[in-house]
């Protein structure tokens, strides 16, 4: 029944019971029950004409969502006083099955540039600074399943040819701390990236701050990766209880 909301997931956003039923297979009795389950809870709504979409009850939730997870009540003062420093656009993403989510963002109002990537979009984990930074933190056993699944997208990537390559990229990540891409979610604007980890120091997330490219020296981007790294301790830290130092 849940497995009905991921028709919503990228593709289409209005389903009719003709195409649900021909997708899934299920009886129509079946398929008429779990509508009926989701439509009373109202994640599901019926348009006449047009067929089902997403309900109200998703809007009500992302709300609570965004004042009360703990994740983003950590990170948004923390955000905003990066962007405040430093004008850009700051992510807060997490980890989503095979993909990274946007889950909060922030940003200078003076800043003058665009990011194609917003809250609540999901990116592979292979592009861009937030995802690989993430991906450069999950343990080797989910690693391999990965390249095994998605061997041509880590080449494209140019994380590595061979899971050997991939390790090792991944591995200079580690050491680093951080992790910068140019252009590889919107042209002309460069991300920099550092992990948020859990209380079992799990990653959780990464935090990433997008800027123009031509703002960007050797030295300049390592003043931001020591800032972006610095707050995603603090973050980190939040998250653990702790007090940050």
């Amino acid at each position: 029944m849940i497995g009905l909301l991921d028709l919503f997931d990228g593709g289409a956003h209005c389903w009719t019971v003709e195409q649900m039923h021909e997708r899934f297979g299920y009886t129509r009795s079946t398929l008429y029950r779990y509508l009926k389950v989701l439509s009373d809870a109202e994640l599901l709504t019926s348009l006449p004409e047009a067929g089902y979409v997403l309900g109200p009850r998703i809007v009500e939730m992302d709300y609570e969502i965004r004042r009360h997870d703990p994740l983003i009540v950590a990170s948004a003062p923390v955000m905003a006083e990066l962007v405040s420093e430093i004008p850009g656009i700051a992510l807060l993403c997490r980890r989503y099955r095979d993909k990274v989510l946007c889950v909060h963002q922030a940003a200078n109002p003076e800043v003058v540039i665009q990011s194609t990537y917003e809250r609540g979009k999901p990116l592979p984990l292979f592009s861009g600074a937030a995802s690989r930074i993430i991906l450069a933190y999950l343990p080797p056993h989910h690693l391999q399943r990965l390249y095994e699944k998605h061997t041509r997208e880590f080449a494209a990537g140019k994380l590595g040819a061979t899971l050997s390559e991939v390790r090792a990229t991944l591995k200079d990540m580690r050491q680093r701390g951080w992790h910068s891409t140019a252009g590889q979610v919107t042209p002309g604007i460069t991300g920099v990236a550092a992990p948020i980890f859990d209380g079992a120091k799990n990653i959780l997330g990464s935090l990433s701050l997008s800027i123009p490219d031509r703002n960007i020296d050797p030295s300049r981007l390592s003043m931001i990766s020591d800032r972006v790294s610095f707050c995603a301790r603090i973050i980190s830290q939040a998250m653990t209880g702790g007090r940050p130092r």
